[in-house]
């Protein structure tokens, strides 16, 4: 993290006395028959086995949706179905080929072993697309010993995906004694001042951030008058990229581990102020806390190149999935675009 030094401390009493592989998913992404949700059923069936292995199996029926996470290895894919895995199989042979349409044997970037089994390595946005394996095997007669050959094809979609970049969406309010207060304005640059303070280190800030001020009429209390404050926790402070340089391959983890650590920071420091209001003053402040005000919601934006669709990404929802060929997306947002004239016939596309 950046700063390294000692964590810094919330002051709540200065203040109040102003005035985050799916390694794969599997699925049949071309519709639910009463035989693919009985495959499907199988699959369930020995689903600890296909985790334990990293084994994603073929579908002769369907396509198998696999989503593998940026720069790291995809599960092994299996060029024949779970059931015919469990049966002998006489002089297979497997052909893999690639979203390319070529011949995947000799890739430096795959893995192919002599059972049919294929790894993508260090999958990127472009290893994205159709992974199609033929297996061929001979039929043998028990009687007669007649040789016949077979021919099964398998086809995996198979999808680069990163986790979402998280932002926090923070409310809370705090009682003024009128609207039209000099010291709110003064207030509200100084609880962003310390807030920002709290999470420097974590190369985290305030954005997005606003007040204002309403008249709330209380059961039973009457009339008084609030101070809506709400701001973005954002992980993308000045200096956020070198914090990545020092992380191995990609840094959104990370930078959801030090998103997240700021949100409980301040979590935690609004807590104090119903303490700090109870404990440590003998008149509570013209500016204080409203106990329990506190809230926060989870932003999720996802990087150029990427989107969110939890229809045709069923099994990825929560993925920022690679953009398919013919949409786009320029910005932090979780949509892939529809280009207009789509000329785009790559995975991951920024612009069309």
């Amino acid at each position: 993290m950046a700063g390294g030094g000692e964590r810094p401390r919330s002051p709540p009493g200065g203040l109040l006395g102003m005035v985050a592989v799916v390694v794969a998913g599997l699925g049949a992404l071309s519709g639910g028959t009463e035989g693919g949700r009985g495959r499907a059923a199988a699959m369930e069936q020995h689903s600890v086995d296909l985790i334990e292995k990293n084994y994603v199996y073929g579908d002769i029926k369907h396509e198998v949706g696999v989503y593998v996470k940026v720069f790291t290895n995809s599960p092994f894919l299996v060029c024949m179905d779970l059931a015919r895995s469990q049966e002998e199989v006489i002089d297979p042979k497997y052909l893999w080929i690639g979203p390319d349409g070529k011949n995947l044997e000799g890739r430096t970037y795959v893995n192919l072993t002599e059972t049919g089994k294929l790894m993508v390595m260090g999958f990127k946005e472009f290893m994205s697309g159709a992974y199609t394996c033929t297996l061929s095997h001979k039929i043998i007669e028990t009687t007669t010993q007649e040789e016949r050959e077979m021919f099964e094809a398998y086809k995996f979609m198979v999808y680069a995906y990163r986790e979402a970049d998280h932002t926090y969406q923070v409310f809370v309010r705090f009682t003024t004694k009128e609207c039209e207060l000099e010291a709110n304005s003064q207030f509200f640059e100084e609880l962003k001042r310390i807030l920002n303070i709290i999470i420097s280190d974590l190369t985290c800030h305030i954005i997005e951030s606003s007040c204002k001020c309403h008249s709330v009429r209380i059961p039973k209390q009457g009339l008084s008058h609030e101070l809506f404050v709400s701001f973005q926790v954002n992980p993308f402070a000045p200096g956020w990229e070198e914090v990545c340089h020092h992380v191995p391959y990609d840094c959104e983890d990370a930078t959801n581990m030090r998103v997240q650590e700021a949100r409980d920071r301040i979590g935690e420091f609004f807590s104090k102020q119903t303490y700090a209001l109870k404990h440590e003053f003998q008149t509570v402040p013209t500016i204080h806390y409203v106990d329990n005000s506190f809230s926060v919601t989870r932003i999720d934006s996802c990087r150029p190149g990427f989107g969110k669709n939890d229809i045709t990404h069923k099994n990825c929802a929560s993925c920022c999935v690679v953009c398919d060929p013919g949409t786009y997306s320029p910005n932090n947002e979780v949509t892939c675009q529809i280009c207009t004239r789509p000329r785009v016939k790559k995975y991951g596309a920024r612009s069309c």
